[in-house]
């Protein structure tokens, strides 16, 4: 089955939950994406770095200051 993100995609998620290791959990279409240094509720625009088989890494995308 194909995975619904691969590497390079940008997203907009909500942190759903915080793993164990402390990273923050979204999903996309039930696929798992570990978010670092993000937070339970946050809504963060996110590039994901790695997939693998069960899940994916992404990191969180900063915004420009104004």
């Amino acid at each position: 089955m194909p995975k619904p993100v691969k590497v390079g995609d940008e997203l907009d998620v909500t942190i759903e939950a915080v793993a164990a290791k402390g990273d923050g959990i979204a999903k996309k279409d039930g696929f798992v994406i570990f978010v670092p240094g993000t937070a339970q509720g946050e809504t963060v625009k996110i590039r994901v770095t790695a997939v693998k088989p069960s899940c994916a890494v992404a990191e969180k995308v900063e915004s420009p200051s104004v």
